[in-house]
């Protein structure tokens, strides 16, 4: 233990982390910048941020403050010690709907300040599109605005006063008539006051250096005000009293189409007039798919709002009339507009990923011109990337004249990041040609502040350095921003990673097959640190019930690119063998909600699995691993040896079940389910062939075959009430013979002698990351499958997590073997079999609620809208919940994981199923949610095919 950790923990009584996690969890935020601290203090209140200072002070050693790390210029980083506010000082300690004020700690995310405030009708204007996990503090640090700051101004319009702590001690209150400002600031202030009048260029998103403007009379001296995007320089927020504003009781929507960005730029400013509450822009290069936006090839987005729906929905028909547009949609639908919204909001990191898929990143991403100059600039940073080659996408405030952008930079190379320091000097230029602010929401930083002189001049600049020694005489608190910056060119995050493809199992697709390149996918916008789903979102269901950045997919992204990172300086020096990445994972449920909730398209389920193959290789792996990992073949073996009953009635003795969960690595808390005294396939080999239709092969998936074949029995009778005839896969290994009926094919002795076999998705070997079985099994899965794929038919799989592992872990682990995605392509879900195969047939009409959950694999990569039409034509009414049940498979039966497992059943499952009518359906249509429902809540969830055919067999 060092010196400075064995005084921080002596001193304070929150967390103090100099260990390899916290470390490696805090090198980045959103930015292309990395640095490695020293280490990590939660603080829980003031004193205790005053006690880390004076140890700091001691040794020298810089402090960083640190809110949710969304920061997009560096300034979030940092080699001391980094003040997590999070953890504990995130609170609204007094709201007064009167005086429209709230009492905030610095780590409070704005999304739970906005909750307090809309029982009183009242919202904190600013919103960035990092709502759901951004600080207050952070935002005041960097002065942050959002898509209404058109209508509510910027963080620093809604300051009242603020409580601070300097380097050296002193607690200050600031506020206006120079309210807390620390000895020598107004002498420096009165002796600049022609410079400070002149010197700051009039715009409404001017973000750029130290507001010390804000000190002149004319503007009443306000301290608090001009503390407000000093980016933790100057001292530490501890406290802030903030103004809050009316909401609108109801809001409005106008897309409006234009031809292309040019033109949605030269409008903006002139929609102004009509006091929207957004003017925000964004081009079709953005957007995956532009079919629910109006004709055009760039939008405004332009809310209303007003005291009813129909004085919104005036509003914002005026605009439409006023505007010169394309083609104009009017949403007054609140999901509606939540949709459209979400496409907007994504785009910060949708941009991070050029229409082909090759990389962009931040650096300039939020300057601002005067609104009126915004077309010419946009047509001039067009023609400034065209000329050194590069490309991006802009969007943003077009109404504040604020544009993010993320462009192709080549940071990986000497050649590419030489051009990455040329461009940004001319950009610099062009910004300040045309009247405007390096930054127009999100700071300098590293990323900018090196830039300042060419913006303000050295003689302005030299009065920000002499106002940061007023503050900070020390130069302890983040340096290297705003004044005395680092070079834009160096600490840059990619310098550390590997330059050749690491070796791996899976193919990686979309990231060229290079694994680091899939771990850079993670830019730190962080929606996964979102403290609540909300729709059908899953993303992250571990973070969600521990609050720990270690157990999100950011930390986790973090934590591998430390690992890749290595020898180079990092915190992480043991490569695949690392027990602190190993720990992370951990809680990883592996429910690919980050697959598709994640903006950029994180996996991380096969980050985690490819992680678990290469720490585990040549080594003894946990218990677990073998009990649930290999489970289909246990499963088989019970089945060949008839010990279905056998095993159950063992299962029901307690003492030899805890022997049992003990030895197999599972939770004590845990009820061993029950096998299928018959499994699904004996079922079959004894029943009459039915259907005389288009044939479809059903997957015999290890849940459905052991543990649930009443619902392989459902299927089978609501796809041949469809008109559709039903075969199994081939269980030996032929040469030829197509598939006839699913009973009788043609043997060879070779076949014979390779005795029966069973296709298998090789779920259970990937999630716990036994990859070299999972090929292997996979392998001898399209063996036997050949026959099929010589044939059109379709696969029809009733377990979600199976069709996902074929889709998506088969073709992608398989990536030599074209056969692979081949069968992908032809897996289809009970819902989009009916859809495809029998678009005539019409379900029996149940006319009932649901309640229940869309399976987490369905969501993140099958797609429920087939599993939605088909329920609307069944008549069962209501939505499905989102989020993840919890058990996830193996994860919710293993030692250790029960709590956390309980935790995410708890968020929006069990609550669903409570709150249901007594006549509801609980629908469940995966294996693990339908145990879940029964050992947490004893409730019986069922599969769909299974509520169908029962109603099927009800008729006459």
């Amino acid at each position: 233990m060092t010196d400075l950790e064995a005084d921080l923990r002596k001193a304070v009584r929150g967390e103090v982390g100099f260990d390899v996690t916290s470390r490696a969890l805090v090198t980045m935020d959103a930015s292309n910048y990395r640095r490695v601290p020293l280490g990590v203090v939660a603080p829980r209140d003031a004193d205790d941020v005053a006690a880390v200072l004076e140890v700091c002070r001691g040794h020298g050693v810089p402090v960083v403050p640190r809110g949710g790390g969304t920061s997009i210029a560096g300034q979030a980083t940092g080699t001391g010690v980094v003040l997590d506010f999070t953890r504990h000082m995130n609170r609204v300690l007094a709201l007064d709907p009167e005086a429209r004020t709230a009492v905030v700690q610095p780590g409070l995310v704005l999304d739970r300040l906005q909750d307090a405030a809309a029982p009183h009708g009242l919202r904190f204007g600013p919103d960035p599109s990092t709502h759901s996990r951004c600080t207050l503090g952070g935002m005041i640090g960097n002065n942050s605005c959002g898509s209404h700051s058109v209508a509510w101004g910027t963080t620093a319009d809604s300051v009242s006063e603020l409580d601070v702590v300097t380097v050296r001690g002193a607690r200050l209150r600031l506020g206006r008539g120079w309210a807390g400002a620390p000895t020598g600031l107004r002498e420096l202030v009165d002796g600049e006051l022609a410079r400070l009048r002149t010197g700051f260029p009039e715009l409404p998103r001017r973000i750029s250096g130290y507001a010390l403007d804000a000190l002149l009379p004319e503007h009443r001296a306000d301290v608090a005000r001009s503390f407000c995007g000093s980016e933790g320089t100057l001292g530490v927020l501890t406290e802030a009293v903030v103004r809050l504003v009316e909401a609108p009781r109801a809001r409005t929507l106008a897309v409006l189409g234009y031809a292309d960005e040019g033109a949605a730029a030269d409008a903006a400013a002139g929609l102004l007039v009509h006091r929207p509450l957004t003017v925000e822009g964004m081009a079709a290069d953005l957007v995956p798919s532009a079919a629910v936006l109006p004709r055009g090839g760039a939008w405004l987005f332009v809310e209303t709002g007003g005291s009813s729906e129909s004085e919104a929905r005036a509003r914002a028909e005026e605009i439409v009339r006023a505007a010169d547009v394309l083609d104009a949609l009017v949403v007054t639908d609140p999901a509606g507009q939540r949709a459209l919204w979400r496409i907007r909001e994504d785009a910060s990191g949708t941009a991070t990923r050029m229409p082909d898929g090759s990389e962009a990143w931040p650096g300039w991403e939020d300057c601002a011109v005067p609104p009126q100059r915004l077309g010419a600039y946009l047509r001039d940073f067009r023609g400034l990337l065209v000329s050194h080659g590069l490309r991006g996408t802009p969007y943003g405030h077009f109404g504040d004249g604020c544009i993010h952008v993320r462009i192709d930079f080549d940071l990986l190379t000497r050649a590419g990041i030489t051009r990455f320091r040329r461009f940004s000097e001319e950009l610099a230029d062009l910004v300040t040609a045309h009247g405007g602010s390096l930054s127009g929401e999100h700071g300098d930083g590293q990323a900018r502040a090196e830039l300042l002189p060419r913006m303000y001049g050295d003689e302005m600049v030299a009065l920000f350095e002499r106002a940061k020694a007023v503050w900070d005489p020390d130069d302890l608190l983040n340096p290297g921003m705003l004044v005395r910056p680092a070079p834009l060119d160096t600490n840059l995050r990619f310098s550390v990673l590997p330059r050749e493809p690491v070796e791996v199992a899976f193919g990686y697709p979309a990231d060229g097959g290079d694994f680091s390149a899939a771990v850079r996918r993670c830019v730190g916008v962080a929606k996964c640190r979102t403290t609540s789903a909300t729709g059908s979102a899953v993303m992250c269901p571990s973070f969600r019930a521990t609050g720990e950045e270690a157990h999100s997919t950011r930390g986790r992204a973090r934590l591998l690119h430390e690992m890749l990172a290595g020898e180079a300086g990092g915190p992480v020096t043991d490569g695949w063998r690392s027990e602190e990445v190993r720990e992370a994972l951990d809680l990883c449920l592996s429910c690919k909600g980050c697959r598709s909730d994640c903006p950029v398209g994180v996996d991380m389920a096969t980050y985690k699995a490819e992680f678990l193959h290469h720490h585990y290789a040549g080594r003894r792996r946990p218990a677990a691993h073998h009990s649930m990992g290999r489970l289909p073949q246990w499963l088989r073996r019970v089945d060949r040896l008839r010990l279905a009953p056998l095993v159950n009635a063992l299962a029901a003795v307690r003492p030899l079940a805890a022997v049992a969960k003990r030895l197999g690595g599972i939770a004590a808390e845990r009820r061993i389910p029950k096998l299928a005294t018959e499994t699904f396939s004996r079922w079959w080999d004894r029943r009459k062939a039915g259907g005389t239709g288009d044939l479809v092969v059903l997957w015999p998936d290890t849940f459905t075959e052991h543990l649930s074949p009443s619902v392989g029995r459902a299927a089978v009778r609501v796809l041949e009430a469809a008109g559709l005839r039903v075969a199994l896969p081939p269980t030996v290994h032929l040469e030829q013979a197509p598939v006839g009926d699913g009973r009788t094919v043609a043997l060879d002795p070779v076949s014979l002698l390779r005795g029966r076999g069973r296709v298998c998705c090789g779920l259970t070997y990937v999630s716990t990351g036994q990859l070299d079985r999972a090929r292997t099994v996979l392998r001898r899965t399209l063996d036997l499958m050949a026959p099929v794929l010589e044939t059109s038919a379709p696969v029809v799989v009733l377990e979600p997590s199976c069709a996902a592992a074929l889709r998506t872990d088969l073709p992608e682990l398989l990536h030599d073997d074209p056969r692979a995605a081949r069968l992908a392509s032809r897996v289809l879900t009970f819902a989009e079999a009916l859809e495809q195969l029998a678009p005539g047939w019409r379900p029996p009409a149940l006319n009932r609620p649901v309640a229940g959950q869309t399976h987490c694999h369905q969501h993140a990569v099958l797609g429920d809208a087939p599993d939605r039409r088909l329920r609307e034509a069944a008549g069962l009414t209501g939505d499905l919940a989102g989020g993840c049940c919890g058990l996830a498979g193996n994860f919710g039966f293993e030692k250790g994981h029960f709590e956390v497992s309980r935790a995410c059943a708890e968020e929006q499952l069990l609550p669903s199923v409570r709150q249901a009518p007594e006549d509801a359906v609980v629908l469940a249509d995966g294996y693990s949610c339908r145990t879940q429902l029964e050992q947490l809540a004893g409730a019986r969830g069922r599969h769909l095919a299974e509520v169908l055919a029962e109603e099927l067999d009800r008729r006459p």
